[in-house]
């Protein structure tokens, strides 16, 4: 008997497994991240569709798991040292989206006929966006280092610390669930000092033991993952144990290895396990999921939907148009915050297990969570075409100048080259030039990159070439060569497209000069069809300059065949 209901579990597997490989391969091929395909598997294994999830408790026990994984990698990312380095506009546009969010979908809940506990669940459900999207779509497209890709990051930051806060709250609240009618205070009390002893040990373990036990774990890697793994269900079932939830252990237990110099790689190993692990939670919770019971909640995540879809994005733009950026900037930054994660289901479950929410405000939320997901994921790959669509209607939004992007835009006087890209290739080529007395006008959009060049003494401004309107401002005058050194680039808005923007772009601002541009090789003569006057290829380059070097000490061939000949010979 225990064979078969062995044999019937293994089978129940296979069949979930080769659902959502079916399931994440018809993703893949929409673009669609991994999430929406996990929230489809879960719905389509539940008993709504074809219930071939029936072992509740195994799957829970998995999805516990999950979620105290999750929470763990999410604890690892709040380093006290990044905190303090997220700048002003991530934490004002971070804090200020946040706020704005929750009042604004707090408001409209109500007015969709949710009561006021349910409200403020969705209303914070609504404010978290997905780390994992965000960061991949961004990494695709080579983002992560524009202005607007890292006051994104900075602000999801923030997010994250939120995501902490509001899973304290809900802990604590469920202490006081917990405690019920019969308990005393001395038992609140109780549960929440032996929190605060938690929290102690915690810190004891940052401040005297995670570096040195790490170091030891991290000669062996498979070593310091299990670890990792253990410390984060350990502190898990002690948060559970103690009254404040797995997800609120698993945050401490990734707190406490946060400081220390393995956190990267250790988020590393562990982000496939939480993918798999993930699977689990949303197939315990597409089980439990109701579709079926009104229109009214169908309407209610269409129009929460269109809120977050459209409402975050323009909220972000506000904020950072206040703070002196481009209405563009603001925007591209901006479509990052267009849909929740999957914290926000985390969030409204456990609402549901303290029984502050049931378990169709879920559903709702779920139903949100994938129309958002999947239509965000095509506007943030599209997001500099949404933008040239969007032009019109955001310009009106620029009331004050942009001056923080004014600021770092062209300085005074003239211009002998003008480069964009202080990548390797970039910087060499303006060392190069200032070696000969050449005045160089550099630009790049990784503010890191421009602030590095500065120290170096180089004339470096912030700036996005794919804007053609920044690449009006330049100061042309007396520059004798526009220079791309823009890296290639696969994926996103490819470099071809780059290119071509940058060459008609100057030449529609009236330079009449010479234009140089790199590639990778292969044809090149749609770019000297539109305007360029140089194709660098650095690989090939590079070579023909080594063989020139190498050229007065490499053997005559005379010598060579001597000694080809003389190999033949011997063998």
């Amino acid at each position: 008997m225990g064979t078969l209901i062995l044999e019937n579990l293994f089978l129940e597997l296979a069949l979930l497994l080769g659902l959502a490989a079916l399931i994440g391969l018809v993703g893949r091929m929409l673009r669609q991240p991994l999430i929406v395909s996990f929230i489809v598997t879960g719905i389509l294994a539940g008993p709504a569709v074809f219930h071939i999830a029936r072992s509740d408790d195994n799957y829970a026990l998995l999805s516990d798991l999950g979620i105290a994984v999750l929470l763990f990698l999410v604890g690892l990312k709040l380093d006290i040292n990044l905190i303090r380095s997220i700048g002003l506009v991530s934490i004002a546009t971070g804090l200020g989206q946040v706020c704005f969010t929750a009042a604004f979908g707090f408001l409209l809940c109500l007015t969709l006929g949710y009561d006021p506990i349910t409200s403020i669940y969705v209303a914070v459900a609504l404010t978290f966006s997905s780390t994992i999207i965000i960061v991949k779509l961004l990494s695709d497209k080579r983002e992560t280092d524009s202005l607007h890709g890292q006051i994104a990051l900075g602000f999801l930051i923030v997010q994250d610390i939120v995501v902490v806060l509001a899973m304290i709250a809900l802990s604590a609240i469920g202490v006081g669930a917990g405690a019920g009618a019969q308990s005393s205070t001395d038992e609140v009390v109780g549960a929440l000092l032996s929190g605060a002893a938690l929290l102690v040990g915690v810190l004891v373990f940052v401040r005297y033991i995670a570096d040195p036990l790490t170091d030891r774990l991290a000669r062996s890697p498979e070593l310091l993952l299990i670890f990792g793994i253990a410390l984060a269900a350990v502190l898990a079932a002690a948060g559970e144990h103690l009254g404040f939830g797995k997800e609120l252990g698993g945050l401490l237990a990734g707190i406490a290895l946060a400081s220390t110099p393995y956190r990267e790689a250790l988020a590393a190993r562990l982000a496939p396990l939480r993918d798999f692990l993930l699977l689990f939670f949303f197939i315990a919770l597409g089980s439990g999921l109701e579709f079926g019971n009104s229109e009214g909640g169908l309407l209610s995540a269409a129009i929460l939907s269109l809120f977050v879809l459209i409402g975050n994005p323009l909220i972000v733009v506000a904020i950072m148009v206040a703070m002196g950026y481009r209405a563009r900037t603001g925007f591209l930054a901006g479509l990052t915050v267009a849909q929740i994660s999957e914290f926000s289901l985390v969030f409204m479950a456990m609402g549901v297990r303290l029984g502050h929410v049931d378990i169709a405000a879920l559903g709702m939320v779920t139903v949100v969570g994938l129309t958002t997901i999947a239509i965000s994921t095509y506007m943030i790959t599209y997001s500099h075409e949404l933008y040239a669509f969007c032009e019109r209607f955001l310009r009106h939004l620029e009331f004050r100048a942009p001056w923080r992007e004014s600021a770092a835009g062209p300085g005074p006087g003239r211009y002998d080259v003008i480069l964009f890209g202080l990548g390797r290739y970039g910087t060499g080529i303006v060392e190069r030039l200032l070696a000969q007395d050449r005045k160089v006008f550099a630009v790049d959009f990784n503010p890191v990159a421009v602030r590095a060049a500065r120290d170096q003494g180089i004339d470096a401004f912030y700036g996005d070439v794919s804007d053609p309107e920044y690449l009006a401002e330049l100061p042309y005058d007396r520059a004798e060569w526009v220079i791309s050194a823009i890296p290639d680039h696969e994926g996103g808005l490819t470099h071809e497209d780059v290119r071509l923007t940058i060459i008609q772009g100057v030449r529609r601002a009236g330079y009449t000069g010479h234009i140089a541009v790199r590639s990778r090789g292969g044809s090149n003569e749609h770019l000297l069809a539109a305007g360029a006057d140089l194709v660098l290829q650095p690989f090939r380059d590079g070579a023909d300059r080594a063989i020139e070097l190498l050229d007065g000490h490499l053997p005559t061939a005379r010598r060579a065949d001597a000694g080809d000949d003389l190999r033949d010979s011997r063998a």
